[in-house]
C-alpha cells in the first residue's frame, strides 16, 4: 500500500506539472453518477453510496478551488430521479440537506439553486432558498446545485418567465416572437448571468446528457469517466483537465 500511495502521489504531481500554465476551465458541470452502483459493489445500503457521493462533492470542490475553477454545477437530483422509492428519496433528501449545511459552513462558496423547489420537501426547499440568499465572506467558487432539475423543464421555465416578463412590460407577444433571440432565452435560464460550462464531466461510464444543462452545454467539451462518483480520484479529475487542455475548441465554427 505504501508503494501504491507513493506511485499515486508521483503520478498526481506529474499531472499537475503538465497542467501548469495550461488552460483550466472556468465553469465545470459534473454529473455525479454511480452512487448506487458503488454501494452495490460493497453489498452496502444505497444510502451509504449516496453519503459517499456527498462526501466526494466536498472533496471535489476543494480540488476545484486549488486549481482556480470559478464555477461548478453539480447535477445531484433530476426530475426523473423523483420516481424512485419514497424510502430512498427520503434518505437522499436528508443527505442532500446535510450537504447543503456543509456548503453553508464554507465562507469561500456562493450557491445558486437550480430546479423545481415545489417538487422537494419544504425543509429542503427552504435550505436551498436560505443558502442562495447568503453572501459568502470571500467568494472563491460559485456552486450551482441542481436538485429536482430537468433540462427540458429549465427551458420551458425560461420561456414562460420571458413571456410573463413581456406581458408585464406591455410588450406585443407577436412582435416578441418575430425578434426572439438566443440571448433573450438565456437571460431567464437558471444560470442567468453565468458563463456556459467549458467542460462537462460524467462519471460511471455512461455517455449521455440525461437532460443536464441542455441549453448551456451546446458548445461544451465532454469528458466521460469510467470511475463511479464515490471512487472518483483527484488523478481522474486531473486527467479530465489534461484532456480538456489538449482540445481545440471550435464553438461550432
Amino acid at each position: 500500500m505504501e508503494l501504491r500511495g507513493f506511485l499515486y502521489g508521483f503520478y498526481e504531481k506529474r499531472l499537475l506539472s503538465e497542467l501548469a500554465g495550461g488552460r483550466i476551465p472556468n465553469h465545470i458541470g459534473v454529473m455525479v453518477d454511480g452512487n448506487r452502483r458503488w454501494a452495490k459493489q460493497f453489498n452496502a445500503p444505497t444510502s451509504q453510496g449516496h453519503q459517499a457521493g456527498a462526501d466526494k462533492i466536498h472533496e471535489f470542490l476543494g480540488w476545484c478551488q486549488e486549481l482556480g475553477v470559478k464555477v461548478v454545477t453539480l447535477y445531484m437530483l433530476s426530475t426523473d430521479n423523483m420516481s424512485r422509492s419514497s424510502e430512498e428519496l427520503d434518505l437522499l433528501m436528508g443527505i442532500i440537506a446535510n450537504t447543503l449545511d456543509r456548503l453553508d459552513d464554507d465562507a469561500n462558496i456562493s450557491v445558486n439553486a437550480m430546479g423545481a423547489p415545489e417538487l422537494l420537501p419544504d425543509y429542503l426547499a427552504e435550505r436551498l432558498n436560505k443558502l442562495t440568499a447568503r453572501t459568502p465572506v470571500r467568494e472563491k467558487i460559485h456552486v450551482n446545485v441542481a436538485v429536482g432539475y430537468g433540462g427540458r423543464r429549465e427551458i420551458v421555465d425560461a420561456v414562460r418567465e420571458l413571456l410573463h416578463d413581456a406581458v408585464a412590460k406591455g410588450s406585443d407577444i407577436s412582435a416578441l416572437a418575430d425578434t426572439l433571440s438566443v440571448d433573450d432565452i438565456s437571460r431567464f435560464l437558471y444560470t442567468r448571468g453565468q458563463p456556459d460550462p467549458d467542460l462537462v464531466i460524467r462519471t460511471s461510464g455512461e455517455q449521455r446528457l440525461s437532460g443536464f444543462l441542455m441549453w448551456q452545454s451546446a458548445y461544451s467539451e465532454f469528458y466521460f469517466c469510467e470511475a463511479l462518483w464515490p471512487a472518483f480520484r483527484k488523478v481522474d479529475f486531473l486527467r479530465a483537465l489534461r484532456d480538456y487542455a489538449g482540445r481545440q475548441r471550435r464553438f461550432g465554427t
